[in-house]
């Protein structure tokens, strides 16, 4: 058994090791919140009464009162767990800070953020609230490491919704996703955090000012581009055209003296002998094998006075040739294809990531509408995503193949669970009970209101 035998008690230390961020002054929150991230890697179902039925001595209403009223800072563990996942995979040439988005759906209209919108879950415009998440990576190694909530404009010019929410005045400003990657990127920086680039999907890759503002900012970046790009093979030069009379207003505007062409396009008029196989990683079905085409190109948004040099990657599935994937790197000039290849390949870790959360430690699986419980939330699933790391790590020699569930299997057996007694079973029954009686008599009641 080994290893495996003294994971209880890793456990508990790995609590401690944050447990001053939940204790204040006059009061602590620390045991509610070891018995909530207890809960999200043992309890099937990641609710507060669910917790309750497993956890010795976890009460769901205290479990509540730390999640939604309690005001210990998220930010504080949010920060400690990028620290402490940097000393495990940040700082080298394939380190990776990777930025994504996930929705999960919501009925009503209280929950923070929550409003119509696109749903990456669901494949459509749905009513659901959105995050925004930054994951460090390293090879096959990944977890969360920041969020941030994002806000329609129906919520940020709403003051009083806003103020039922709970949410910070500072807070209520309206913010482009975009605006919430580049702030998670540019703490992460701030903090130290270790990576060689910065990978995103097509929403990101396509916003100008965005890319802008990384590379200016010294951030080597690879992000997806939409198949209908513009590209310059030449520099397009822009200039203000002269005036074509003597009278009348002057052009403004600036003009490209080059023509613009779709990266899809582009991509047609290349020879089969263009394409270069790669091998991106081996996995568990084999290795991942792709043909990529590569080159140089000019990038002009139709306002700078310089355009930008920047790599093009395309990526096309061996097994599916009209699966293509088109992307852009600011990387040095020199990086050769198979490099560029590897780091736009990369991508895909930050929605294994995601998934993970969701099916191992509930990341969508939370009790909250507002503001303090939504973050609060995130903050101890992340910290459940840390400790399963951690644990992938340590036994990474010996036992290449643990999963999450694998893990939280061992935890299963080697911390105790709620004595299940006859009278226990019958005491959660009556709590159940509670709950839907508490729920039929509302809904009656609003019924009624409407009749």
């Amino acid at each position: 058994m080994g290893l495996l035998a003294g994971i209880g008690q890793r456990f508990l230390n790995f609590c401690e090791r944050f447990g001053g961020h939940f204790r204040q002054r006059t009061r602590t929150v620390e045991t509610a919140a070891q018995q909530y991230v207890r809960g999200l890697l043992q309890a099937e179902t990641k609710n507060m009464e669910r917790m309750e039925e497993v956890i010795p001595d976890a009460d769901h209403q205290a479990l509540q009162h730390m999640l939604s009223a309690s005001a210990w800072s998220e930010r504080a563990v949010l920060d400690q767990v990028a620290q402490d996942a940097n000393r495990l995979l940040g700082g080298y040439e394939d380190s990776a800070l990777l930025i994504d988005e996930s929705g999960c759906p919501k009925k009503g209209t209280q929950s923070v953020g929550v409003a119509r919108q696109w749903c990456g879950q669901l494949g459509k415009v749905e009513n659901c609230q959105v995050g925004v998440f930054a994951a460090l990576s390293r090879g096959s190694d990944v977890t969360l490491i920041d969020e941030r909530l994002f806000l329609p404009e129906v919520w940020t010019t709403d003051a009083a919704r806003c103020q039922a929410a709970g949410l910070p005045k500072a807070q209520r400003g309206f913010q482009r996703k975009t605006d919430l990657a580049l702030a998670m990127i540019t703490h992460a920086r701030q903090q130290g955090i270790g990576f060689a680039w910065v990978g995103f999907d097509g929403f990101y890759g396509n916003d100008p000012a965005f890319l802008r503002a990384l590379e200016d900012q010294g951030e080597i970046f690879v992000g997806d581009a939409h198949k209908d790009q513009r590209i310059y093979l030449e520099d397009p030069q822009p200039i203000i055209p002269p005036a074509k009379a003597p009278r009348g207003r002057p052009p403004t505007a600036l003009q490209a003296q080059a023509p613009a062409l779709r990266v899809d396009r582009w991509v047609q008029q290349q020879p089969a002998t263009a394409w270069q196989p790669v091998t991106l990683r081996d996995g568990t079905k084999g290795s991942l094998r792709v043909d990529i085409l590569h080159q140089r190109v000019w990038l002009w948004d139709g306002e700078e006075a310089q355009a930008r040099q920047w790599h093009l990657i395309v990526r096309r599935e061996i097994d599916d040739p009209t699966e293509i994937k088109y992307s852009l790197s600011n990387a040095m000039a020199d990086t050769p294809a198979p490099r560029l290849a590897f780091m736009q390949g990369q991508r895909y870790w930050v929605e294994h990531a995601l998934r993970q959360g969701k099916q191992d430690v509930g990341l969508g699986d939370y009790q909250v509408r507002g503001w303090r419980g939504w973050h609060h939330h995130l903050a101890l699933v992340m910290m459940a995503m840390l400790f399963l790391l951690e644990e992938r790590q340590l036994h990474q020699q010996t036992r290449p193949l643990l999963s999450g569930r694998d893990i939280r299997a061992l935890l299963n057996h080697f911390l105790p669970r709620r004595d299940t007694t006859l009278a226990e079973v019958l005491r959660q029954m009556e709590v159940r009970h509670r709950k839907r009686q508490a729920a039929t008599d509302s809904a009656y009641r609003k019924q009624q209101l409407n009749e």
